[in-house]
């Protein structure tokens, strides 16, 4: 438990840490995090407001997560409540007021607002304190909710929040407002860049990219833990790889929309034109200002690239899209890079892209059944994936299927 001096001394260093994180999704994880450190709380969710209602976007939850064996990760669903005194979360959002409540389960009958009991029922877990408070911009827009649960006392028995808990929380809340506002921006601009390439290609969805982003970080998560990658480390490069994977086929806004838009397969010399677009997307980030250049540059290049060494573009310069001397096969083509050759953030993105176009449907096809893509998956281990990679891919699917939940196509 935090002193009163370290929770100051935190805040402090709070902002700075925060506007490191420019992902999204990985902000939420660690606004969640800190809060929770701060007021020793067991659980804690945020709530993104989104065209009036409010997204059920993060949770955290110790005692639900202590049941789960070791490497395995909280799967919960998503949902929308409406902004309105019905519910804890939309009063606090209505009113833009802190509510501290010592046990929603004695709620004064006379309060608008209930608890909705449903999710302890269905996990047996039972909230009782509840700090809930509202996210707003420094133009006082609302930006969500976030909302913790359960304060623990030295004993880790259930407390309610004290008035300097709230107090505390309320300045958090503040700092945390300021990162989320620059980190909804951040994910707009790249959003709104997929979105040309969704102009001129059906396929690059907003929520494709999303699913996309979400497969590799926990891919890379995996593979990060059996390898011994220090925590820091795997936190800095969960951050660039998520926006990295996001922009994986950004190159395609230069590809013709005779050749993206073709009802049929396309041919040879059509093929060979639509492959520029891994060379034309890493030519986007030469000019590198911060490891997410460099992150996004090697996706790009390299999403196509198989384990066999059969993939796309190959060994070529970058500048010019030729091969480079002397690594090329027998007709004069690039040699294909192959295994450990292709960069790590190439290989993961290469199983996400597969696993997220075979079970998608599309304006010209539909999606394929789960053991259709798993079978798919699991051949291609040693030939199109990063054998190892696969073998992570099946030990987290069932996180992988709530990603592809959380990021429906509309």
């Amino acid at each position: 438990m935090l002193s009163e001096k370290e929770k100051l001394d935190a805040l402090a260093r709070l902002g700075v840490d925060l506007n490191l994180i420019q992902d999204l999704d990985i902000l939420m994880e660690r606004i969640l995090t800190e809060a929770r450190r701060f007021v020793s709380a067991d659980a804690g969710s945020i709530y993104i407001r989104d065209r009036g209602l409010l997204h059920f976007a993060y949770t955290q939850n110790d005692t639900l997560q202590s049941r789960l064996q070791a490497g395995e990760k909280l799967i919960y669903s998503t949902f929308t409540l409406p902004i309105n005194d019905n519910s804890i979360a939309g009063y606090v959002a209505k009113s833009g007021q802190p509510l501290n409540l010592p046990d929603v389960y004695r709620l004064d009958p006379t309060c608008p607002y209930h608890f909705d009991k449903e999710f302890d029922d269905t996990t047996q877990y039972s909230t009782r304190s509840v700090l809930t408070i509202p996210l707003v911009s420094s133009k006082g827009d609302l930006l969500g909710i976030l909302q913790i649960i359960n304060a623990q006392n030295g004993n880790r028995q259930v407390v309610p929040f004290t008035p300097s808990d709230e107090k505390i929380m309320t300045h958090f809340a503040s700092i945390a407002a300021v990162a989320l506002a620059r980190a909804q921006m951040t994910r707009a601009i790249l959003l709104r860049m997929m979105k040309m390439a969704e102009m001129r290609d059906p396929r690059e969805t907003g929520a494709h990219v999303n699913r996309v982003g979400g497969y590799a970080v926990e891919i890379y998560e995996n593979w990060a833990h059996r390898h011994n990658v220090s925590p820091k480390e795997i936190d800095k490069n969960r951050d660039i790889l998520r926006m990295a994977a996001m922009l994986h086929d950004v190159g395609k806004v230069t590809i013709s929309d005779l050749i993206l838009k073709k009802p049929g397969k396309l041919d040879k010399e059509e093929f060979e034109i639509m492959k520029q677009h891994t060379i034309f997307g890493t030519q986007l980030f030469m000019d590198p200002q911060s490891d997410f250049d460099d992150a996004a540059a090697q996706v790009a290049l390299n999403h196509h690239e198989r384990w066999d060494g059969q993939g796309y573009p190959g060994h070529v310069d970058v500048t010019t899209g030729e091969p480079l001397q002397g690594i090329t096969r027998s007709n004069g083509s690039a040699r294909g890079k192959s295994g450990e050759e292709i960069p790590l953030f190439g290989r993961i993105v290469a199983i996400a892209d597969v696993y997220d176009a075979l079970s998608s449907q599309r304006v010209y096809k539909e999606a394929w059944e789960e053991p259709e893509v798993q079978a798919n998956i699991k051949a291609g281990a040693g030939q199109h994936f990063d054998p190892e990679l696969v073998e992570i891919f099946f030990s987290c699917l069932n996180v992988l299927r709530s990603i592809q939940k959380r990021y429906q196509d509309a």
